[in-house]
Formats: structure tokens, sequence, C-alpha cells
């Protein structure tokens, strides 16, 4: 018997790795040393990206000193992949909302410059790819402060760089790419981006997004305003028109300068995660995948875990169970993408230190029995 177990993370109780060990640990308590479990803690580029990755590759921690959003100096931690090739970076770890209080929360004059700090100290590690998540920033400068941290510099009419923070995005005339660094050259930057919002207007980064990062309805309208004169400059002086496009509004608008200064690319963050861990290589010849999340519902079909490793079992024709932890409105809906079935864990009442002490537990008894159904269908 030989099984995959690729989960994601379930929040508030089991890291991706923590999780894939309770699946094993109860399938084997029915299969015993017949049982070969092929383990690949997995995640879709939000929160637990770079832990799973990491622990899936056989990677390790590293960390550097970065300002964080209002230019404070702290230490943030990334990861890299087991052969040092690619590094996974979590823009919060440098310019995240969790970073501040709640009463210096101001996209006004928060900073992405520390994120630019982390993919420099991986550039100058000698890594070939960075895979950057972009959730949960406390930023709306469009990715200026990043940019700057790796030689860019935006100048106002009178030729002197403009203050940091969205707020001075208004101030923007020229841009210089003279200073970016040239050991940022060759480098492949993939971002894990599943928000199709374009960089302004209605749905844009300020209007979207700001009121959550402290941005008061006038913050938003200057926000907004300094977003659209940044897609106004890039567009005359580098002959790129980003404004419209899909994704570039996500993180406070960080994807309009990684595209137009690092020549990024916005694709789907589980997709990221499935190529850089080799799923699909190593869940070839297994006789079953079971994967899952803390939580599935109607909205899992797009772009989550559960879905990224139904799409690879079903390419290699590997039925798929999936575990989580509670199921919620149009939870069936996955059954339209592959997954034969699907088990709850959990008990929807547990507050947070229940679920911490016995959500591992719970999810080796449902692994279990979802093992005894398989054996007795499979009469193993």
């Amino acid at each position: 018997m030989r099984i995959g177990i690729a989960p994601d993370s379930f929040k508030g109780s089991l890291s991706a790795s923590q999780a894939a060990d309770c699946i094993e640990a109860g399938f084997r308590k029915v299969f015993g040393s017949r049982l070969v479990a092929v383990k690949v803690p997995m995640a879709d580029g939000g929160e637990g990206t770079v832990r799973a990755v990491v622990e899936s590759t056989g990677g390790r921690f590293v960390s550097a000193r970065v300002r964080d959003p209002l230019g404070r100096r702290i230490r943030a931690e990334y990861g890299l992949s087991g052969d040092g090739k690619t590094a996974i970076i979590e823009m919060a770890a440098a310019s995240g909302l969790p970073l501040l209080k709640p009463s210096e929360r101001n996209p006004l004059l928060t900073s992405t410059f520390g994120t630019g700090e982390l993919i420099l100290d991986a550039a100058r590690r000698g890594v070939k790819q960075i895979i950057l998540g972009i959730g949960g920033s406390a930023t709306v400068d469009g990715g200026t402060g990043m940019a700057r941290a790796l030689g860019v510099r935006f100048l106002d009419k009178r030729g002197k760089e403009i203050a940091e923070g969205g707020g001075s995005l208004t101030d923007l005339t020229t841009i210089d790419v003279s200073g970016l660094l040239k050991n940022l050259r060759g480098l492949c930057i993939d971002v894990a981006c599943d928000v199709a919002s374009p960089l302004s207007g209605p749905t844009g980064a300020a209007r979207m997004f700001g009121p959550q990062k402290g941005a008061t309805p006038a913050m938003v309208r200057q926000l907004d305003a300094g977003l659209k004169n940044l897609a106004r400059v890039i567009r005359k002086e580098m002959n790129l028109d980003l404004e419209r496009i899909p994704g570039t509004g996500a993180a406070g608008g960080i994807g309009v300068s990684l595209i137009a200064f690092l020549s990024a690319e916005l694709k789907s963050g589980v997709s990221l995660v499935i190529d850089c861990v080799q799923l699909e290589n190593r869940v070839k010849g297994c006789d079953l995948v079971v994967t899952g999340e803390g939580r599935m519902d109607g909205q899992t079909v797009h772009g989550k875990t559960p879905a990224g490793v139904t799409r690879v079992a079903r390419k290699l024709g590997i039925p798929v169970i999936a575990i989580c932890g509670s199921a919620g409105k149009d939870v069936q809906k996955v059954h339209s993408i592959g997954i034969t079935a699907f088990f709850t864990a959990l008990q929807q009442s547990m507050d947070e230190s229940e679920l911490a002490r016995r959500g591992p537990e719970m999810l080796r008894t449902c692994a279990e029995q979802v093992a005894r159904m398989m054996k007795m269908m499979w009469v193993v």
C-alpha cells in the first residue's frame, strides 16, 4: 500500500508537516509495515508556505536584518529549498500587518523596503529562483519601497527622492533604474498571487485592501491617486502598461513594481509550490493520495491546496481522499474537481486551546477510520 500524503496546514492546530505525520500514523495503525507513505507537506502560497517548502524539500531557514514597515530594524526569516537554488519569502515577514500595533497602521507611511532587503539577501546567497508570497502586508506603496531597496530611485519634479510610503506616490515624476543591482539579473522571481485585483480603481489595491491596513476614506483616495500616478510614470518611462493587469492590486500593489523592475511573473500559489516540491514525481506510483486543510468549503476548488493536489493526482490516474478539520458551505463542490470523498476530523465547537491539544489525536483517528474503510474495499 503506497499512499501520497499532501495536506496543507490545519490553522490553529497543525503545520502541514505535522498534519502529514498524523495522517501517516492513522494509516500505519491499520496497514503496519505494508504501508509506504510519501509525505509532501503542502501550501497554497499563503501562510505556512515557507515552512511547508522547507520541510518538503529538506531545506533550511535563514534570517536577515531588515526594516519593518515603519523602518525599524528587525530580524526576518525566509526559507531555502534543499538544493539551495530556491528562496521562499513571505512578504509579511518584513512588511506584514502583524509587525505593527493597530495605532501604527498607516499606509501613507508604511513601506515594502524590508521585502526588498530579503530579496537582496537571497540573491547574494546565489539562489536562482525566488518564490514570493505576498499575503498579509501592511503597505500600499506599489512596491516602491521594495524596488528602492534594490537600487531603483523614485524622483519628484525637482529630482529629489520622494518619501517612502504610499502617501508620496502622487509626487512621483521620474524613475531612475540605473542603480538596479546587477546581481539581480537572471534571477527568476515568481509571485504567489491568487488575487485578480488590478492596481487601481474600485477593485484596486487602495479601495479593496487599504481600509484593513488602516486607511481612512481620505487616505484611500490619496493612495489610489498615487498608484494611478505610479502606473502612469512606468508607462511613460518604461513603455509598460500595467495598471489593469489582474493581480497587480494584491498586497498594496507590489506586483506592479515586481513586474516592471524585476520581470517577475504572477502565478497560482499552489502551482508554484507543486513545482517546487516536485509533487508529481513524488506521488507517481501511489495507490492513493490523501490531501486536506483546516477548513474545506465551496472555495476550496479555487486555487486551494486540495484542488492543486487533486489536479496532479488526476493527471496520474490516482484517486484522492481529503481530510479536513471542518466543512463549510458548498463543500460538495470538491467532488466536481475529482476528490472522491472528504472526511471531517475536528469538532466545530472546539476552542483554540482544545483544538491545539486534541487536534493531532482527532486527525490520527479520522485517518485511521479512512484507512480501515480502504482496507475493507481493497482487501489488503
